[in-house]
C-alpha cells in the first residue's frame, strides 16, 4: 500500500501542492492526511467536482504550477464540462492531475449505484481524451509512475487521471476533527421526522447515511419502505426529485431529507424551489459540517447560514434548531410552505449501520404504486 505521507511528499518534490475535490471512501486516507497537514488554502473541499476543476484552472494560471483534482468516480459526471470546455488541450490547454477512486471496479462487488461507474470509468476518460493509469499498489511502482505523470503534464500540458482502487493508500485516521457540541445524532432527528410525517407523506432522501438510517428506522419499526424513495446515487439531486413529485401531486406533502454536503453541491437547486413555490414542499437539511458517508472531511455547513440562503431563494418559511425538542416543535407547527427545516447534529454513525435490502428497482415500483394511491 501506498503512505499518504509518501503520496503527498512526492509530488510536492515535483512542484504539486495544491489540491482540491469531493471526498471518496476510497481516498480518504489520502483526504484525511491533507486535511492534517495541509494549509486550507492548499486543499479546498470544493462544492462539487466540476468547481473543484475550476479552482484548479486557477491555480494553475496564477502560479504555472500543476494541481490536483480528487473525486469519487460518480463526481467525473460533473467534472464533463470543465475538463472539455476549459482544461483541454483545444481549449485553455491546462494540465490537472486527477485522482478518481474506482468504485464499481469490474469483477468487485459493490453497491448498485457504483456498478455503471465502474463499468464506464476507464472508456469515458479515454473519450475525453485524458491519459490515465491504474495506479501502482506499491512505493517502489508508484515512483516511476508519478515521474511520468507529471513529464507528461509538463511537457503536454494536458490532464492525466490515475485511477485508485480500494485499498491503495494506507490506513489514516482524521487528526485534525472539529470537536462537535451538538446534542442530536442524525440517526434520532431523521426518526423524529420521519416518525412526524403525514401517513399519506411521501420521503425523498439523499444518498448515503440518510437513506440508510431511513431504511433501518421503516425496518426495525415493521414498516413498509413504499413512502420512501432512497437517492442512493445522484449526490446533490434529492431535493429536485422530490419537487418533481411535489408539482404533479401538489395534495400530497412530499419531504426532502438532505445533507450538507449534498445541498452545497448543487445549492442552485434552492433557486428553483423557491421559484416554484410548491405548497407541500418541506427541505429538512441534516447539518452536520461533514462528508460523513466518505470519512468525515469537513464542508462548509456550520460556517454558513443555510436557512437565510433559503430565504433568500423564496422558501416561505424558514428555521434552525440543535436540540430535539425544538426540532418536536418546529414539526408540530403549521408553517408555510415551500419551508426549510435545517437540524444540526453530530457527526459519526452507528457501526453496525445496514444498507437497503431492497434494490432500486424494488424501491421505484413500491414507491410509484403508492403515489398511484
Amino acid at each position: 500500500m501506498i503512505a499518504p505521507q509518501y503520496f503527498v511528499e512526492s509530488l510536492k518534490n515535483s512542484g504539486i501542492d495544491f489540491y482540491a475535490g469531493v471526498p471518496d471512501s476510497l481516498l480518504k486516507n489520502i483526504c484525511a492526511y491533507l486535511t492534517d497537514n495541509s494549509k486550507k488554502e492548499k486543499n479546498i473541499i470544493a462544492a462539487n467536482e466540476g468547481a473543484a476543476i475550476g479552482l484548479a484552472a486557477g491555480h494553475y494560471l496564477a502560479t504555472g504550477h500543476i494541481p490536483v483534482v480528487y473525486m469519487q468516480n460518480s463526481g467525473l459526471g460533473n467534472t464533463v464540462n470543465p475538463l472539455m470546455s476549459l482544461t483541454d488541450e483545444d481549449v485553455y490547454n491546462i494540465p490537472v492531475l486527477l485522482l478518481v477512486g474506482w468504485r464499481g471496479e469490474p469483477g468487485k462487488h459493490d453497491e448498485p449505484q457504483h456498478v455503471k461507474q465502474g463499468k464506464t470509468t476507464i472508456p469515458l476518460l479515454d473519450a475525453m481524451g485524458i491519459k490515465n493509469a491504474v495506479m501502482a499498489t506499491e512505493e517502489a511502482d508508484l515512483e516511476n509512475q508519478l515521474a511520468e505523470a507529471v513529464t507528461y503534464m509538463t511537457e503536454t500540458k494536458r490532464a492525466f487521471a490515475f485511477v485508485i482502487q480500494k485499498g491503495t493508500f494506507d490506513e489514516y485516521k482524521l487528526q485534525n476533527s472539529v470537536v462537535s457540541f451538538l446534542s442530536m445524532s442524525r440517526e434520532e432527528a431523521i426518526q423524529v421526522v420521519a416518525g412526524s410525517v403525514e401517513d399519506e407523506a411521501v420521503i425523498v432522501s439523499t444518498t448515503g447515511m440518510i437513506s440508510r438510517e431511513l431504511f433501518e428506522y421503516r425496518a426495525n419499526n415493521g414498516m413498509g419502505h413504499q413512502r420512501d424513495f432512497l437517492t442512493v446515487g445522484s449526490m446533490g439531486h434529492a431535493s429536485q426529485i422530490a419537487l418533481g413529485i411535489a408539482l404533479e401531486q401538489p395534495q400530497r406533502p412530499v419531504y426532502c431529507f438532505d445533507g450538507d454536503g449534498a445541498t452545497i453541491m448543487h445549492m442552485g437547486s434552492l433557486g428553483i424551489v423557491g421559484d416554484m413555490k410548491p405548497t407541500n414542499f418541506t427541505h429538512v437539511i441534516f447539518n452536520n459540517g461533514a462528508h460523513d458517508s466518505v470519512g468525515g472531511q469537513p464542508t462548509v455547513g456550520l460556517n454558513i447560514n443555510l436557512p437565510a440562503v433559503a430565504t433568500a431563494c423564496g422558501y416561505r418559511s424558514v428555521v434552525s434548531v440543535d436540540h430535539v425538542d425544538d426540532l418536536r416543535l418546529a414539526l408540530a407547527q403549521k408553517a408555510e410552505c415551500p419551508r426549510l427545516i435545517e437540524v444540526k447534529v453530530k457527526k459519526g454513525a452507528r457501526k453496525d449501520l445496514g444498507r437497503p435490502t431492497t434494490t432500486p428497482v424494488q424501491n421505484k415500483e413500491a414507491l410509484m404504486s403508492f403515489l398511484q394511491k
